[in-house]
């Protein structure tokens, strides 16, 4: 039985053998088309592969929010805002060169559990999408020296420093980004815990890529801001031409 199989399997063989002498050239041609087809298959593979990453960190400085009163009400609801600066370092870790297009902050409201709109508020982040340009620049005194943080985005307007946003594989950049929430009343604020609150920063690449990342970020009062700005909280005041409380017109 086992000489019969042998036999088979070495007809089988001497019949391979001899279609493949006398089909050289299809068997060429086969070979060159699958070589071609793995070669164009792998290449889309690994331009598929090919993209940017962005990791973002916290630098200490003008890191922090604060929410401060408008003076007016909604409701019977006091009516507040709130301002966000991030000193941020961003760097592309990917593998593929892209431009940081956008800088979100989003957080979870404030509210009671169980009353209306909570499970929604709670569950999903509220997303300050707009940017808003600071009307001085972000800096602290050191000595008899002033030091002047570049922003990401907005032209620095004593050093003029314009930051570059375009990122190729393994460079990193650090700047401000600055928000001023516009008027909001009751738990349209961040929930705080000893100090901090809980914020969301997600980037946007020149492809449409969302890059996510979450911090703890001091809480500080209005006068704490302005340490590092004294036009923080400002800009949507002058915008509207309403100023806060206890500012001139």
């Amino acid at each position: 039985m086992l000489s019969l199989i042998n036999l088979d399997i070495g007809k089988h063989v001497a019949a391979s053998v001899k279609w493949l002498n006398e089909n050289q050239g299809v068997v060429s041609l086969g070979i060159f088309l699958s070589a071609l087809l793995l070669g164009w298959a792998s290449g889309i593979f690994s331009s598929l592969r090919r993209k940017p990453k962005f990791k973002t960190k916290l630098i200490d400085g003008p890191t922090f929010l604060c929410v401060f009163p408008t003076g007016e009400t909604f409701g019977g609801h006091d009516v507040h805002r709130i301002g966000i600066a991030l000193y941020l370092s961003v760097a592309n870790t990917g593998s593929a060169a892209s431009s940081i297009d956008a800088v979100h902050i989003g957080y979870r409201w404030n509210m009671i559990p169980f009353t209306q709109g909570w499970f929604r508020h709670t569950l999903f982040r509220h997303w300050l999408q707009e940017r808003t340009a600071a009307l001085e620049d972000f800096q602290v005194a050191i000595g008899a020296n002033v030091k002047v943080y570049p922003f990401l985005f907005q032209k620095n307007a004593i050093s003029l420093v314009h930051q570059e946003t375009f990122l190729q594989p393994g460079q990193s950049v650090v700047g401000i980004v600055y928000f001023e929430q516009p008027d909001s009343w009751g738990g349209c604020q961040p929930r705080v815990w000893h100090g901090r609150a809980r914020l969301a920063v997600r980037l946007l690449d020149a492809f449409g890529g969302r890059h996510t990342s979450r911090f703890w970020v001091p809480v500080l009062k209005l006068d704490e801001a302005r340490k590092f700005n004294p036009s923080f909280g400002r800009t949507l005041a002058e915008l509207h031409g309403k100023p806060l409380p206890g500012e001139d017109a």
